[in-house]
This record gives structure tokens, C-alpha cells and sequence, in this order.
């Protein structure tokens, strides 16, 4: 890692995959937590920030390591803090800015994002409860007991690392569980960042018999954890994410000739399934909520500034974003839409996110 990580005391950074009904499987996938920290070692130190910033290691510092919880869960979590931000006497300490990636994600695919956005604050991104670097306990079946759990690991930690408030942004699933973390601790949220967020709007309801027939697929698939093919097709698991998703690859060709980003993905999710599987207890059928937020997002207080960035090709639907800014009466509320961006808008047109999320941390302070 580079010179100005740092590592905190008693905390090794030997991992093993905990023991379950998959503990055959590794001989069968190409697959481990040491491959999946060399993948992200790899992104990590493409970065530029690395290479500019450790010309000047007194003004940044840069730790990666993990926070443990008090039922010794463990969140894998990195930090820049700019130390030659200028500032007098009288001014208060910028409020960081925490990132959240979402499903089947982690830190490492901040990496066109965490340099930029770190320059005037301390930024912090963390991999989820069950997924990328962190521990995969068991999550419950029970929808609601499933989010309880990630929001309670967030909540923990950030009391490990002592953070007062804190600048909230969460993209896909990661936006849902910020929104959630945000209603049940209004006060420790000075703006949330929604990035084209997963589980607002409601699952339609089919209107024919043609329709009710249609549910039989999804039906089946929610049996299964979402990446479950991954796993199963053992040592073809990583030609399969070349294969289905590409584009994971060209986001960051400029970065890596080679398959570096679609490795990452791969060994992010070909690990024990923990997180997928609180996924899967929080979603129906091919994705919707089964607790959609926009029944719930009136609990935030009116007064908590909110922005929800979407991309315009994105399958995420924008009009849930619209129906955000009625229910709170427009009330410190907007949406805004990234042109030639879809999903992954913060990989598709990094510059214009960063620019975004920058003017929005700087109405914080």
C-alpha cells in the first residue's frame, strides 16, 4: 500500500472465509479474500492520487484498514484526509464526506471519485456489511431484520471512528440503506446524496391474467441469491462477468488494459454469499423493495437537505426522484440528472459527478 497508509494497532489484516455450506467451494472457484485484496491493491495503486499525492505525504493522509464492531463484524474502510486544507483558527473542521457503494460493490470502484472529492474534506468509503473486504455474517429472511442489521453496522461505525456528522452519499442499494440510516439518525446527517438509488417506487402490480402468469420467472429467481451463476460456474466465473458485463471494463479502460476491474467485480462476489443474501430478504421478485422507501422518505425532517443524482440512461427510474421532491413539498429537496450517464454514473462521467458532489458538499461548509 502506499507510504501514508496507516494501520490500526490489534487489527490484522490476515482474512479467512468463514466456515459454511460453501467452504468446498474454493477449490472449485479461482476465488479468495487475498485474490480480492490484491484486485483492489491493484485499483488502489493505479490512482493517481497515490502517485501525486505521495509526493506530498505531510499534507495527505491515506489509511485503509478494518473498523470492527462490537460483535467483532469487521468493516473494511478507507480514508484521505488533505491535512494542507488552509484554515484559521475560528473555522470548524470540513464535515466528511462518506461514500457508500451498492450492491455487489465495493471501495475499489470509487477509484475515478475519492482523490478528487478529497482535496477540501476528509472522504471516507467503506465496503458493506457482507460484501467486498468486510465480514459475511448471516443476515435474517425478515425484510425489515435484514436492513436493520447494515444500518446498525453503519451506525457502529461511525461511532468507532467518532464522527459527529457526516455528508451521507449512497449509490443503488447503498442510496437505500443511506436513506434508511438517515431517517433512523436524522442528526448525524448534515446532506444525503442519493445516486441513482435502488427501492423507491413501489413493484407494479400486474393488470392481466397474462401478467400474473408472467411472475412465475421471478418467482423462481428469487429462490436463488442473485449471483448465485457466479459462484456455480466455478473456474468459467470470471469469463461469465467479462462476458455479461463489459462495460465494467471500458468505464475504466483508460485506467487498465487489462481485466483488472472485472477481476475486482468477480472476486467482490464470487466470495461466501452474506450481504446478496440480505439483498435478497429486502427484495421481491426481480429487484423492487418490499419496503419501498418513498412510503417511508416523509420521515425525513423536512429540514435535511437532499439530492438525488441520476443518470439519464440509467434503468433507474428518475420519476421516483420527482415524486421525492412532492412528497417533502420541494422542501430542501432537488433532482438532478447526469447527461450521458447510466447507472454507474460516478464511473460513467466521473468529472461531472465529482463537480456535482462537490458544489453540494460545499453548501455544507
Amino acid at each position: 500500500m502506499d507510504p501514508a497508509t496507516t494501520t490500526a494497532p490489534m487489527q490484522s489484516d490476515c482474512e479467512t472465509e468463514p466456515s459454511s455450506i460453501w467452504s468446498w467451494w474454493p477449490s472449485w472457484r479461482p476465488t479468495s479474500m487475498s485474490l480480492l485484496k490484491t484486485a483492489e491493491s491493484k485499483i488502489l495503486a493505479s490512482n493517481h492520487f497515490l502517485y501525486v499525492w505521495s509526493q506530498q505525504v505531510s499534507r495527505m493522509t491515506v489509511w485503509s484498514r478494518f473498523v470492527t464492531l462490537p460483535n467483532r463484524d469487521r468493516i473494511w474502510t478507507l480514508s484521505l484526509t488533505n491535512k494542507g486544507v488552509r484554515k484559521t483558527a475560528e473555522q470548524a473542521p470540513k464535515t466528511p464526506l462518506v461514500m457508500v457503494h451498492g450492491f455487489g460493490g465495493g471501495v475499489g470502484l470509487w477509484i475515478r471519485n475519492i482523490d478528487a472529492l478529497s482535496r477540501s474534506r476528509p472522504v471516507y468509503a467503506f465496503d458493506l456489511l457482507g460484501f467486498g473486504r468486510s465480514s459475511r455474517p448471516s443476515f435474517p429472511s425478515d425484510a425489515t431484520q435484514a436492513e436493520k442489521q447494515f444500518v446498525d453496522s453503519i451506525e457502529q461505525w461511525r461511532e468507532y471512528l467518532g464522527l459527529e456528522n457526516m455528508i451521507l452519499l449512497g449509490h443503488s442499494l447503498g442510496g437505500y440503506l443511506a436513506t434508511s440510516y438517515a431517517i433512523q439518525y436524522p442528526t448525524r446527517v448534515s446532506h444525503l446524496i442519493l445516486v441513482d438509488p435502488w427501492g423507491f417506487p413501489e413493484r407494479p402490480q400486474p393488470q392481466t391474467q397474462e401478467g400474473q402468469g408472467s411472475e412465475l420467472l421471478p418467482a423462481v429467481v428469487s429462490l436463488f441469491n442473485p449471483l448465485a451463476v457466479i459462484r456455480a460456474a466455478g473456474p468459467w466465473g470470471p469469463g461469465l462477468v467479462n462476458r455479461f458485463r463489459p462495460d465494467f471494463k471500458r468505464k475504466f479502460e483508460d485506467l487498465f488494459e487489462d481485466d483488472t476491474m472485472t477481476q475486482y467485480i468477480y472476486h467482490c462476489n464470487a466470495q461466501t454469499p452474506s450481504g446478496e443474501v440480505g439483498f435478497r430478504a429486502m427484495s421481491e421478485s426481480l429487484g423492487w423493495a418490499k419496503n419501498p422507501m418513498l412510503d417511508r422518505v416523509h420521515q425525513l425532517p423536512p429540514s435535511m437537505p437532499l439530492t438525488m443524482l441520476y443518470g439519464a440512461r440509467s434503468w433507474v427510474d428518475s420519476a421516483s426522484g420527482d415524486r421525492v421532491v412532492q412528497i417533502r413539498n420541494q422542501v430542501h429537496t432537488k433532482v438532478l440528472l447526469i447527461d450521458d450517464a447510466s447507472h454507474h454514473v460516478y464511473a460513467d462521467q466521473p468529472e461531472e459527478f465529482n463537480k456535482v458532489v462537490e458544489n453540494i458538499c460545499n453548501s455544507v461548509n
